[in-house]
């Protein structure tokens, strides 16, 4: 590894001094390099930069850093073997433009850096202000970047940044549970080896789907969106933790004696109801609103053929579902009621239908720069979410648990609402959220009397 002792920076003005960048590669010697083609479900993905971020308290000794970049170094290779994808490199194919992937062993990044600053002076209340600060950047076609800070107070930071076209969030916590367990135990205990086999997702011929997933689907170009001044002034970025006595509490309230109700369907309720408040107060009318949520599909699919093949499948199988009411409704339905509507939108899909049109038409629009509606955000007010905290989640590598494991992304120029929900590590059933929202609907999370979104804080990470 190279020792460029170069200063850098994430997100802003952390004093970041990069101490060594390289590449870590697959120790197993029998590597046969070869290209590795992207399923239409990666397509429908797309490509994009999106990390894991990891914060560590206190070690405690000075010098268990440099044992924390010994692990990466001496552990990393063996979990390479089994996931190639992330030593290799995205490209172009030169005939059809298409992305895929190189796996030829070029290695994963692993960069080492020191930061001049505590983690408790950080603002964990907005993204841009902590976590996003920690974050460097890393080339394109790189499909794993390792990045370990150590702090001035003893605690560290660990990045692992990735591309979605490779993985969804079933898939990355997947990997972040192995690599913990072999670190730690020096064996997998819990999960098989990863299923790499793409071909699972075959389009027919001739491909087949209805004019309604069409629908679904808006072009992803800059020129039909909003400029990158609105989306600035639109959006702020605000990092939550939910306590797991309210995610209680709302799921006593949005269920019923015949039907009780899951933590997502009970907090995605509230958010609903929430939007419809706000969105009932804007100076502009608007009469509908909607909740989106990227499913993970691998446990509701019923084909013989798909069920045993998602056991531990490496890649994307997350599909977009969507739910659209008046805000009238949402504001006088009941908790429980708003939590049916949730259970129904999500459940009601015949998900083997869904995958095998969803392939079926992303076949015929390959080239196409295209983005789900709802997501894209134009038009009708959307709030999504993706659910993290679904996924079982192992951080402690042998160091302790994570204090913090969010996942980030860049929104850029999206117009809609979209919360990344994580668990908090070391399974209190609490919940830590990133959400790119609204300012007024921020305000009304943050002003509710039941304070179920509380701002995270240094304090509540025991940082401070």
């Amino acid at each position: 590894m190279v020792s460029p002792n170069a200063t850098g920076s994430g997100g802003g003005d952390l004093p970041i001094r990069v101490l060594r960048r390289g590449l870590v590669k697959a120790s197993d010697p029998s590597f046969e390099p070869h290209v590795a083609s992207f399923s239409n479900l990666d397509l429908y993905a797309g490509e994009g930069q999106a990390s894991i971020v990891c914060l560590y308290p206190k070690l405690p000794n000075a010098g268990d850093f440099q044992a924390v970049v010994a692990a990466f170094e001496s552990v990393l290779p063996s979990v390479l073997n089994v996931f190639y994808h992330y030593a290799g490199r995205i490209r172009s194919n030169p005939s059809s433009g298409l992305p895929e992937l190189l796996c030829d062993n070029q290695g994963a990044e692993l960069v080492v850096g020191e930061v001049q600053a505590t983690m408790a002076s950080l603002d964990y209340g907005l993204a841009e202000q902590s976590l996003k600060k920690m974050m460097l950047p890393y080339p394109e076609e790189v499909t794993l970047s390792v990045q370990l800070l150590s702090f001035s107070c003893g605690g560290f930071s660990v990045v692992w940044g990735n591309n979605d076209i490779v993985h969804d969030g079933h898939a990355i916590t997947m990997f972040l549970r192995m690599w913990s367990q072999l670190a730690r135990t020096g064996s997998f205990i819990d999960d098989g080896p990863p299923n790499h086999d793409r071909s699972v997702f075959r389009p027919r011929s001739p491909p087949s789907y209805r004019a309604s997933i069409s629908d679904k689907f808006a072009m992803y170009d800059h020129h039909q969106m909003v400029n990158g001044l609105t989306a600035h002034d639109s959006f702020v970025e605000r990092l939550y933790y939910v306590e797991a006595s309210d995610i209680a509490s709302l799921r006593e309230m949005a269920s019923t004696k015949l039907q009780r109700s899951s933590r997502v369907q009970a907090v995605s309720a509230y958010l609903w109801k929430a939007l419809a408040g706000v969105v009932a107060a804007s100076r502009v009318h608007e009469e509908r609103c909607c909740m989106g949520w990227m499913v993970d599909a691998r446990r509701r699919v019923r084909a013989p053929e798909l069920v045993p093949a998602m056991r531990n499948y490496f890649g994307n199988v997350a599909m977009y579902a969507i739910a659209d009411a008046t805000v009238e409704e949402i504001r006088n339905k009941e908790l429980a009621e708003v939590a049916a509507m949730v259970r129904e939108a999500i459940t009601s899909i015949d998900y083997d239908e869904y995958i095998q049109e969803l392939v079926d038409w992303v076949e015929e629009h390959k080239t196409e720069r295209r983005i789900e509606k709802g997501i894209l955000g134009l038009g009708t007010p959307t709030l999504n979410q993706t659910v993290f905290a679904s996924f079982p989640l192992d951080t402690d590598f042998g160091f302790g648990d994570a204090v913090l494991a969010m996942p980030m992304w860049d929104f850029e120029r999206l117009s809609s609402g979209y919360l990344s929900v994580g668990a908090r590590p070391g399974g209190d059933g609490s919940w830590l959220v990133n959400a790119y929202i609204w300012p007024r609907l921020a305000a009304a999370l943050e002003s509710d009397q039941q304070h179920i979104f509380k701002p995270l804080t240094a304090e509540y990470l025991g940082l401070a």
